[in-house]
Formats: structure tokens, sequence, C-alpha cells
């Protein structure tokens, strides 16, 4: 299937991110809280989809929530709590450029936690989120999923363009290494935290930009009706001619 066109892609984004500005002046509107968590394979596109949802929405409004690794003294706490801090107030939305899940992909195929860890992570993560959810947060799980070949590409295509080098690390290098005990990993997951309350979502992101649409769509498709009318503002013309800058102490730089 051949991917979609650039052209094609931007038409159809920008009708949902007219739709996603609708979404966001509800939420401010009714105090809804919403939680989307992105997870999936090392290139799979998280960054794009969030970049996706959140480019026209007020950055005071819409987080997005990328945490490194846990210091040492986050190590020594309960796993759900350096993420607690970063749950939306009313009126906010928060975008989770990986989440919690940490815990049942990464640190599980690459032995950062021991198995006990992950299968005790594993029982409490439905609870954890049914607290959530029990609490008025809307809450949207997404898995982003592409074939192998398709992840070899985009890992040669970061380590040969200088502008995207950073998105590569020695633990990503690494991961390719795992591709079926990801695929293992997250049936896993799946099979523990697919809950009625807290449902996943996979989204075929092999075509980014088409995965990007589907998952927009998705969220939109289940929540309420979302239209408000825009506040009235008032615009009157100016009193006399538009004055210009004056500068004394310092004078801009790039004025030809």
């Amino acid at each position: 299937m051949s991917k979609l066109k650039r052209k094609d892609y931007e038409e159809q984004l920008e009708a949902l991110q007219l739709e996603l500005a609708a979404m966001a002046r509800w939420v401010q509107h009714h105090g809804k809280r919403v939680v989307v968590l992105l997870e999936g394979r090392d290139t799979a596109g998280k960054g794009g989809a969030i970049n996706a949802l959140s480019e026209h929405l007020n950055p005071r409004q819409c987080h997005i929530v990328a945490l490194s690794k846990p210091s040492e003294r986050e190590s020594g706490q309960w796993y759900f709590q350096r993420y607690v801090p970063h749950l939306p107030a009313a009126g906010e939305i928060a975008l989770f450029d990986r989440s919690w899940y940490n815990r049942a992909g990464v640190e599980s195929v690459m032995g950062f936690a021991k198995p006990e860890q992950v299968k005790a992570f594993l029982k409490q993560a439905p609870a954890f989120e049914k607290l959530l959810t029990d609490d008025g947060i809307v809450l949207f799980k997404y898995w982003l999923c592409c074939d192998q070949k398709e992840q070899e590409e985009r890992f040669a295509e970061r380590l040969n363009d200088p502008l995207k080098r950073w998105k590569l690390s020695p633990i990503d290098l690494e991961a390719r290494k795992h591709y079926d005990d990801y695929t293992k990993a997250r049936e896993v997951m799946l099979e523990a935290t697919h809950s009625k309350h807290a449902p996943w979502t996979l989204v075929d992101f092999n075509d980014q930009r088409q995965g990007r649409l589907s998952l927009i769509r998705d969220l939109l498709s289940r929540l309420p009706e979302t239209k408000l009318p825009e506040t009235e503002l008032e615009f009157p013309p100016l009193k006399g001619k538009p004055s210009k800058e004056k500068y004394g102490v310092l004078k801009p730089i790039g004025k030809g």
C-alpha cells in the first residue's frame, strides 16, 4: 500500500486540528482532565503524533510529559509516584511520551526491572488507572505499531541525518536485537492491563502520517460532542495612525 501523500495528509490534519482546538475549549469550559498515553516501539512515531495533537493547542493547557531516567531518589519511591505530579488539573490535557508502562516495556525487555517488579506492576496498573478514571480523569492509552523492516529504515535515517541523530542512543541500538521480545512483552502487558475502564488502542504506524490521522480521529470519536461557540471578542480599529517601534539603549539585529 502506498503511503499517504503530504498534501492529502496536511489537508486532513488541518481539519482534525480544528476539531482538537474545539475539544480543548470543551475541556477547559467543563473542567475536564484528559490524559493521553503514547507507547510503542522505538521509531514508531510517538513524538510526531504528540506534535500533531498539540501543535495548535495552548501550551499552558496542554502539557507534554516526557520523563527521563529515574533519579536515585525516584528509584526508591512507589513506582507510580513520579508520574502523579504530571497528571492534569481541571481544564488541562496531559500527553505522555511514554509513561508508567516503561516498566512493562523497555524495563522488562532490557532487564532494568526485576521479573517480580514487572509482575507487581502488571497487577497494580489497572488498580492505579481505576483510581484515576473513578476520579474523573479521561484516559486514553495508545500503542503505536510498526514492522521491523520499517523500524530498521527509520533507525538508519536517524543514523545518517545529523538533525535526527540525537534520537539514536546506544540503548536504541541494543533494542534492535529485541524486536520479538518487545512483541511478547506487549502481549503480556495487554493481557494484564486492557480493561473496561482503561482500554488500549493499537494504531498502525507503518505509515506515520496515516497513523497520526487514525489516532486523532479515534480520540475525537470517543469524546462527546465538544463543539462550543467561540468567545466573541471586540476588535475595534485603532485610534490614529499605527506607531512604529522606537529604540534607545539597543537596536534590533536583522534590520536591513
